[in-house]
């Protein structure tokens, strides 16, 4: 016989999301991990080139570039990030890029 654990109910609409589609199937939580980490690197490159008060189409200048790849760049469904050229724009922004290899979360 199955025991079955009794959760307390939630209105947390992002909880209810997680147990209605995430909890229990490593495939989703996976693809989420992948859109969260391309939605990080959107975010930082839109952030740092803000900062540094550039526009897409400067930015791209600096970086040898065009526009429309600084704009894919910082489109959170961008799945094409390349660490060359993540390279390049860091130096354009007179910035570093760091990479970190961290243990994966057992789902």
């Amino acid at each position: 016989m199955k025991k079955t654990i009794k959760r307390k109910p939630t209105t947390d609409a992002i909880e209810i999301i997680h147990r209605r589609y995430y909890e229990g199937r490593p495939q989703r939580m996976t693809e989420l991990a992948e859109a969260e980490a391309n939605d990080a690197v959107a975010r930082k490159i839109y952030e740092i080139r803000k900062r540094a008060g550039l526009t897409q189409q400067q930015l791209a200048k600096l970086a040898g570039t065009t526009t429309s790849v600084i704009s894919r760049l910082e489109d959170a469904d961008y799945q094409g990030h390349s660490l060359a050229m993540l390279r390049r724009i860091a130096s354009a922004l007179n910035k570093r890029v760091e990479l970190r290899f961290v243990n994966a979360k057992v789902a």
